[in-house]
Formats: structure tokens, sequence, C-alpha cells
């Protein structure tokens, strides 16, 4: 068990809340992280010499409910109402919204009298592909600043953050829901029994839904630590997601497993007795996590001690990689790669600096770490011997354009689940 519990699994400082999925008391540590800066915080040239605000990063589980979760030290609109991250710098991912919006106008028959939803829009990296089709959407992002790139695709956007009363007045504005969807929104939400009754608000009698997240399951199996950040407020297994859809009237009738984000699933739902029958998949997925363990505490109880491993591993090859002369930069700046570097203790000393595609992002500076970050052509000029890869979810992609820095012996280089060399 891990040194940081009781022995009745009770977090040793005897910190307490409410769960946002039953509203029992939480104590039952899951992992804890240490303390960490928000992950898209990333700090300007003038402001290097002021302070940062560090939040406990510390994921405990329900014992009544076995949701993992953050407690809320941070406000929502303190975290996305400006904020960093836009899909669309991702190829692959934009990619992976366009094969989904495929699926969907065949699955769903959507057409030009339907009405689509996508809560956390983001900049229209997938929206805009139903736009193309002529099928009628709407977006809904709390963060102005990537709205507004959404609108210049063409893509109709609400500025707000989503509740029942936001869906009563996306209901007003612009009827009923065939499709809600949301891609990586579920973790993100603080108050999961406002968004989901909103979802049923907004969503049609034989309307769908479906929300992709990271798979608690691939996590733990992955020593996936670093996906644990404070925007991050939920990690979901499949069985606890359709406990809390099913508390608001709402049915799960299929469920996918996708590659995208270290491991993630995509749920159906539906109004109770909607129209769509349940598939074999429901009862596999959730037979497939009972089998690993995740109805039993003793498997959590392991995490911590798996994290610590996995960072020792890392930080040994960092530190081996500066005693032989070799130079490590770094790729990307996401949310993972700040619970990462925080959590290792990984500064300039052993990375000198990250590149990353957003504009957004480079000329700034990695939250707590204070590691440069570059445009991605400073790579070919400083010529690494190696290039961590952050974002290690985007592996292939991410290989593909670094394939150069071979012709000076480059080595890419994963930290997930271990520290391991790409081929």
């Amino acid at each position: 068990m891990s040194k940081s519990m009781h022995d009745d699994g009770v977090d040793e400082q005897g910190h307490k809340f409410a769960c946002r999925g039953c509203a029992q008391q939480v104590s039952r540590s899951f992992v804890d992280l240490g303390m960490s800066p928000l992950c898209q915080t990333h700090i300007e040239p003038q402001a290097l010499n002021q302070a940062e605000v560090f939040y406990p990063l510390h994921a405990y589980i329900c014992d009544s409910c076995m949701l993992v979760q953050l407690d809320e030290y941070v406000a929502p609109d303190q975290i996305f109402s400006d904020y960093a991250y836009f899909s669309s710098y991702s190829d692959s991912w934009v990619a992976h919204a366009k094969r989904y919006v495929e699926m969907a106008v065949e699955r769903f028959a959507l057409d030009g009298d339907s009405r689509v939803y996508e809560i956390a829009s983001n900049d229209g990296y997938l929206l805009q592909h139903f736009v193309a089709r002529g099928v009628p959407c709407t977006g809904v992002e709390p963060a102005a600043n990537v709205a507004e790139e959404a609108r210049k695709k063409g893509v109709p956007t609400e500025v707000m953050f989503f509740g029942e009363n936001t869906a009563r007045q996306l209901v007003a504005r612009h009827g009923l829901a065939d499709l809600i969807l949301g891609n990586n929104v579920l973790a993100h939400v603080p108050k999961l029994n406002d968004f989901v009754p909103g979802m049923k608000a907004l969503l049609k009698p034989g309307g769908a839904i479906t929300m992709e997240f990271p798979h608690l399951l691939q996590l733990m199996q992955n020593n996936q630590f670093d996906t644990i950040y404070h925007e991050h407020f939920s990690y979901f297994t499949f069985f606890v997601v359709e406990s809390v859809f099913a508390r608001h009237g709402l049915t799960m009738f299929d469920v996918e497993e996708l590659p995208v984000h270290g491991g993630s699933i995509r749920i159906y739902a539906q109004h109770e007795g909607g129209p769509h029958a349940v598939t074999p998949n429901v009862a596999r997925l959730k037979a497939v996590e009972s089998d690993y363990g995740l109805t039993d505490f003793a498997i959590y109880e392991q995490f911590a001690d798996n994290v610590k491993v996995t960072k020792r591993k890392l930080l040994r090859f960092l530190i081996e990689a500066h005693d032989a002369g070799k130079t490590v930069a770094g790729y990307g700046a996401p949310g993972k790669g700040n619970t990462l570097l925080n959590y290792c203790g990984i500064g300039r000393d052993l990375m000198s600096f990250t590149v990353d595609r957003s504009p957004h992002k480079y000329g700034r500076y990695t939250p707590g770490t204070r590691i440069p970050i570059r445009h991605p052509d400073a790579i070919a000029r400083s010529r690494p011997d190696y290039v961590l890869i952050l974002p290690w979810n985007l592996e292939k992609e991410i290989t593909a354009q670094l394939q150069f820095i071979g012709e000076w012996g480059g080595r890419c280089v994963v930290p997930i689940p271990e520290v391991r060399l790409c081929d």
C-alpha cells in the first residue's frame, strides 16, 4: 500500500471534500504529484521575476462511487476564459475529428434539418467538417480567444460555460439537439451534476450524446500520470461514468475504445428508453474493467508506487545524458508535459528548451519549471542529441516531423509509460 496513506486508505493530511459524482466525502488518496501551477499558464518574459501560484496536484478516489478526482482549487473561469490550447495545431487530431463527423452523419442520419452542438468546441477543429457538409451546428466554448478562431472558420460559436441554465438558453436560441458531442471536456467539468442534466435538457427525445475522454484503465496500465493536472477534475472508468449519466436519466447504448490521447473511450448516450439498441460493447468493456480490478481499491493503491518508478527512470536517463555531454531539447508544451516537468523537477539544467507549433506559446516559458518555449525551427538550429516528446500520445506524428534530426545522430525519446528511445 502506498506510504502516503494510512491502512484505511485515508490521506495522511486528512484532506476531505465532497465527491462531484455522488456528493459523499472523499479522502482516499490515489496519487500525490506534489505542488504544481496551472498547466496552461505559460509565462511571459516580463513575468519571469514574478511569483507563480502552485496548487496541490493530488488525485483521490471516492469510497462510495469510485470516481477518481481532484479537489477544485481553481474556478473554471480562471482556467478556461483565456486558453492557450488550440486543437487545430495537431494534424492527427483534426483528421480524427473529420473521421468522427463522417461516422456521425451516417450513423445518426444528419442533414440540413438537423442540429449539432459541440461542448468545448475549441477553435472549430471538428465543427468545420459539419459546416462543410451543410449540417447546422453550434459550438459552445468558454474561451473567447479560442472561440474567435472558430468563427474565422465559419463555425457559429457561443462563448459560455455549459450547464443547465446555458442549455435552456441554447434551446431558446437554436433549438434542441439531434447530436451533442464533447471531446476531452467531461474531465474538465467540476460540476458534473449540472453539466450532465444540461445535456439532457438540450437533447431531443430521439437524440444522441457522444463524449470522448481518456480512459482511466489506460492511464493506470501505462503509468500516464502526466495526464493528471488541475484542468482535469475527473478521471473516468466506463462503469463510473455510466452511473453518473444514469443518475440523470441518460442511458449508455454504446462505447468505443480509441487510440487517441494514449487510450480514450467514446461513450454514446440517450434519454432513458431512447430509440438506440444497447450494443454488446457496453457489457464487454465493463467486464474488461472488472477483470483488471477497477472495482477493487487494491489496484488503485499500486498506482502511486508505479509513478515513482517511472519518475526515477526518466531522471536517471536525463542525468546520465547530461553527464555524458549530451544535449536534450523538448518537443511540445502540452498540459501533460507541465505535470511531468514539475513532478520530476526537470529544469533547464536537464532540458535547455522546448518547442511548440502554436504561436500562442513560443516566446513564453513553461509554468513552474520556466523552460523557454521556442519555434520548432530551433531544433534544426541547435541540433540536440535527444528530443524529449512531451505530447507522447502524438509520437508517430511528431517523429515523422523530426526525421531530419537523424542527420546529426539525434534521437527522439518518449517518457511514458517509461523512458524509451523511439525507433
